[in-house]
């Protein structure tokens, strides 16, 4: 079976999915299964990253930019430390030379490992900044921003001016100084004279995206509530 799908549903939205049998061996490698882990994989693993109906029908940063999508995702997770926690994480996401995309780095950081830090260098957004969403690829860049509220990159063909896919990353602070990560892709991607329906390429970008998506929410979630949990530890003091 061969189809390529050019898509950036890695959220994450990966520019290039593709659907070959040797992709498939690893799309199984990474699928969740229901093996006996430790505690704390546990939490993971059963942690949800299902929106809520509202959010999945509530206008979002972002949606104009993709205003008539064929298809439209959204997946969120509740974070426990406020929205300028969170943002960093955010601003220095993307592949080659970047902080990476905290979800399967073998398929969208060349295999190099999502970093577990805050990175200084890259925290300063603008208007076309570059996110690459695989090592050596172009195209995905920030397309309109608000500081610690959201961040939204798009995507564009190279022969068309108008964007393709939208994807929108909206930090709504909760009580108890928590955050709500909404996370957004859509997209207008119709794939003229693909190898496949649509309806069955649409099955194997909603599966490709929901396994991306849903590791990218749950590591920057665990990185920012660990750096968080860190920060406001007491400073020991040392025996008189």
């Amino acid at each position: 079976m061969s189809a390529r799908l050019t898509t950036n549903c890695q959220g994450a939205v990966v520019v290039a999915f593709r659907a070959e049998s040797a992709s498939l061996r690893s799309w199984h490698a990474v699928a969740p299964t229901v093996p006996v882990v430790p505690a704390m994989k546990l939490h993971a693993a059963i942690r949800s990253v299902r929106a809520t109906r509202r959010e999945r029908v509530c206008t979002l940063a972002g949606d104009s930019i993709v205003a008539h999508p064929r298809q439209s995702l959204t997946y969120a997770i509740t974070i426990a430390c406020p929205p300028q926690e969170v943002w960093p994480w955010l601003a220095q996401m993307g592949s080659g030379g970047r902080a990476g995309w905290y979800s399967y780095d073998s398929i969208d950081n060349g295999g190099s490992h999502s970093t577990d830090r805050i990175l200084r260098r890259l925290q300063h957004v603008r208007l076309g900044t570059t996110f690459p969403p695989l090592p050596g690829v172009g195209g995905l860049s920030v397309a309109m921003f608000e500081r610690e509220a959201s961040l939204v990159l798009a995507w564009r063909r190279h022969d068309s001016s108008q964007p393709a896919i939208s994807w929108a990353f909206v930090l709504e602070p909760l009580r108890g100084s928590q955050t709500r990560l909404i996370v957004r892709a859509r997209s207008t991607y119709t794939s003229p004279g693909q190898a496949v329906p649509f309806w069955m390429a649409r099955l194997f970008v909603h599966f490709g995206h929901f396994l991306m998506q849903r590791k990218q929410l749950l590591g920057i979630a665990a990185r920012a509530e660990r750096v968080a949990s860190l920060e406001r530890q007491p400073l020991r003091r040392d025996a008189a």
